[in-house]
């Protein structure tokens, strides 16, 4: 069974989506799972995981809203909450009822780079373990430390690194986010997304072999057991179709000789593990 461990809906509103500037006019529009219901189909991808993009709880309730109408297509869910709230332990419970809720995400690349290290931060992450779920750590390279830092603190909570954490695969640097990703996959309750890698390269002019040495270190470090392939949807649009996106990483898998069980992880199994998911 193939999941797309990373797919995203809205209907769009200029200010709620102000993060898509002007050179991003494709997806200035509605995306909902009607929208990807066929190309789902088409790539043999039996669901997706539907994560948050607006930070507020308003944004988990509508998307367990579509996952409730769109069982079929939506298999998880990833939503926000406040981690610093003194009532998070009672939020996380009223959340808990819901079971396609499987995690919570916190769009740290906008916020300062010590802020996953702050100790409310830490507090709040830690209490997700009490009720199963997950965080998303949606980070760039300034922040890999700090992200670090919240993950050995917090050794009961599974987290997934987003975009293989957006390294600078325009500028084709490798050496800093390597080793910090060599860190970060030494703690077991770590996994990592394979996705964002066109839109962290030329959207004009990318190359899926800019993306190898990248995909080298991941497969390095996390191994088949603990990389999950995403989309990125419809947030890839701006560089590549979807066909392209997964294309790449299945180019990357063949050219390397990856079994047959192997890509059945990567494409789906271990997606299944990380968030629950129930074949």
């Amino acid at each position: 069974m193939r999941i797309d461990s990373h797919q995203h809906f809205w209907i769009y509103d200029p200010q709620r989506h102000d993060w898509i500037t002007n050179n991003m006019d494709v997806i200035r529009q509605n995306f909902l799972p009607d929208d990807i219901l066929p190309i789902l189909k088409l790539n043999n991808i039996a669901g997706c995981v539907a994560v948050q993009t607006d930070q507020t709880e308003a944004e988990t309730v509508f998307l367990l809203a579509l996952a409730d109408k769109y069982e079929s297509v939506i298999k998880a869910v990833v939503g926000w909450t406040d981690l610093t709230a003194n009532d998070l332990y009672d939020k996380l419970e009223f959340f808990s009822q819901y079971e396609t809720l499987k995690g919570f995400r916190h769009i740290a690349q906008t916020e300062a780079k010590d802020f996953l290290a702050q100790p409310n931060i830490i507090m709040g992450v830690r209490q997700l373990a009490a009720f199963d779920f997950t965080f998303d750590l949606l980070i760039e390279p300034p922040q890999l430390k700090a992200a670090l830092q919240l993950v050995r603190a917090c050794p009961d909570v599974k987290f997934v690194i987003d975009h293989l954490a957006k390294p600078y695969i325009r500028e084709q640097k490798l050496n800093t986010w390597s080793n910090y990703m060599k860190q970060l996959s030494e703690n077991p309750n770590v996994y990592c997304k394979i996705s964002g890698m066109v839109t962290e390269s030329d959207w004009l002019n990318w190359r899926k072999e800019q993306f190898y040495p990248y995909l080298d270190v991941v497969f390095e470090t996390f191994g088949t057991d603990r990389l999950l392939f995403g989309s990125d949807w419809p947030v890839c649009l701006v560089a590549a179709e979807y066909e392209q996106v997964i294309g790449a990483v299945e180019n990357y898998m063949d050219l390397v000789g990856f079994s047959e069980t192997d890509k059945a992880k990567v494409f789906g199994q271990n997606a299944m593990n990380f968030y629950g998911i129930d074949r």
